[in-house]
């Protein structure tokens, strides 16, 4: 393996990661509008994700950096045509982080409903700006042959990029619907499950859509097809197996059900752009690759060093934190947030 495909893959499994962990951040944000019955039961759900959410965006943070230092080209190309979306994303991204944080520090209507619209507001844009941006990355998109990127509005802005952006919102709150359900217990738990088996047809409406219009919207089947059919019917089986045990009332392995399906649906994207990083809608000779993008090799060279010496002190950090806070949380417990 080379450190080009080193770097992408880290880069993939770093996305990957994101999605994984901040997905059910975003979920658990967007179901406070659904799940809770008075304001006790809401700050419960906040309090669920209370110890992790900022240390999960830090697995966002640490891809930029590594596309940034690893990749330049497809930083500098990426960033300059879909900006106005990054933009909306990290106000997103900023306008929830300061709403779980103000929320509890007064009290009154207006107060906690103006934060409480912003938590449903940044939990909203984030996974659907993210869809669209992947959805348009993976269609095509007009770089030119100096690698250069002028991405118009029905670029990033269709039918197909929609309902990937859609789709990704469904796989976000069904995750985080299935977390409430295993770090609560009470009221608040049955109300997540129970939330959580109705919302299921209508994601899987959305995942169906998601794998026909990706069918014919991209070359990602022709390219990788074995792998693609395998992750749909391993796709189907979590899919399949997330309401069997929401209906055994197993909320832990419902969670590992959500998050198989978010992880393949990821790692399909990836295996299906390797070795490109972008697709060019003007010539395929035009396409980002890991190649083209890359580095220098010195500097991969430096990056995997630094990478391999800090890299397990922060997962081991993470996961240290996890084991920590992993204990159900009732309306009685004290309530930080």
């Amino acid at each position: 393996m080379s450190l080009n495909d080193l770097w992408f893959l880290l880069i993939a499994v770093l996305f990957t990661g994101f999605f994984f962990l901040e997905g059910f951040d975003f979920g658990v944000g967007m179901a406070t509008g659904l799940v809770p019955r008075n304001d006790q039961q809401k700050r419960l759900m906040i309090n669920t994700i209370g110890p992790f959410w900022d240390a999960n965006e830090v697995w966002l943070i640490t891809a930029a950096g590594a596309m940034f230092a690893a990749f330049p080209h497809f930083y500098a190309t990426m960033f300059s045509g879909y900006y106005l979306v990054f933009v909306f994303i990290l106000l997103g991204l900023i306008l929830r982080g300061v709403s779980f944080e103000f929320r509890g520090k007064a009290e009154g209507k207006w107060w906690t409903g103006t934060w409480d619209a912003c938590i449903l507001i940044g939990s909203f844009l984030p996974p659907m700006l993210f869809g669209m941006a992947f959805a348009a990355l993976v269609k095509g998109v007009p770089i030119q042959q100096n690698m250069d990127l002028k991405a118009g509005f029905s670029d990033v802005f269709n039918g197909y990029t929609v309902w990937i952006g859609l789709t990704v919102v469904g796989m976000c709150l069904m995750h985080g619907l299935t977390f409430i359900s295993l770090r609560t217990i009470g009221e608040v738990r049955d109300r997540a499950r129970v939330m959580a088996s109705k919302f299921l047809p209508v994601l899987g409406i959305l995942l169906a859509g998601m794998v026909v219009w990706t069918y014919f919207a991209t070359d990602l089947f022709a390219r990788r097809g074995p792998f693609m059919y395998a992750a749909v019917a391993v796709g189907i089986v979590a899919y399949v197996l997330t309401w069997y045990f929401l209906k055994q009332c197993r909320e832990g392995w419902a969670f590992g059900m959500t998050g198989a399906v978010i992880l393949l649906t990821f790692v399909s994207l990836f295996v299906g752009l390797f070795p490109r990083f972008m697709v060019s809608s003007i010539n395929s000779a035009f396409d980002l690759t890991i190649y083209n993008a890359s580095s220098s090799h010195y500097t991969l060279k430096a990056m995997t060093i630094v990478a391999a010496t800090l890299l397990p002190f922060v997962l081991a950090y993470q996961a240290w934190s996890y084991f920590v806070f992993h204990k159900r949380l009732s309306e009685k417990d004290h309530l930080e947030y």
